[in-house]
């Protein structure tokens, strides 16, 4: 998928926006996306000025991202004004080593199980072959 596609998927945009393209998506299993990570994001400079380092909060978030266009699409449906995926938890995120300004974040998620209208997803973060994060992740489709 190509941005403009994402964008269908998400109400996301910049700053918020963390996915730049999708790879590989197999409708109710799982997905695979790239956020490119460069010295232009808006919390680089406060995180940290000396040594800029993408905060853990951030790759979850991309983490969720993936995963909301991975189960709007396996539901065959789109967001709109009225709904939109929300994060409602997070388990044994785990943080292997920085992602900093150069880095290709390969973002990977499965869904673990979908019932009652959550979803429990597994999500990695990779740069090349390298773990640099792993979390559960429980989504909701919510109407606004």
């Amino acid at each position: 998928m190509e941005m403009q596609e994402i964008l269908e998927y998400l109400p996301h945009r910049y700053p918020m926006l963390l996915v730049d393209r999708v790879l590989e998506c197999e409708l109710n299993k799982r997905i695979l996306a790239i956020k490119n990570v460069t010295i232009n994001e808006p919390f680089f400079p406060g995180h940290f000025p000396h040594h800029a380092v993408m905060p853990g909060v951030f790759i979850v978030e991309a983490l969720a991202q993936v995963a909301a266009i991975l189960l709007f699409r396996s539901l065959g449906t789109k967001p709109t004004d009225e709904s939109v995926y929300y994060l409602v938890g997070i388990d044994g995120a785990r943080f292997k080593r920085p992602v900093v300004p150069g880095d290709q974040l390969l973002l990977e998620v499965s869904i673990d199980r979908m019932a009652r209208g959550l979803s429990k997803l597994s999500g990695t973060a990779r740069v090349g072959d390298t773990l640099v994060a792993e979390a559960k992740l429980l989504c909701t489709l919510r109407s606004l």
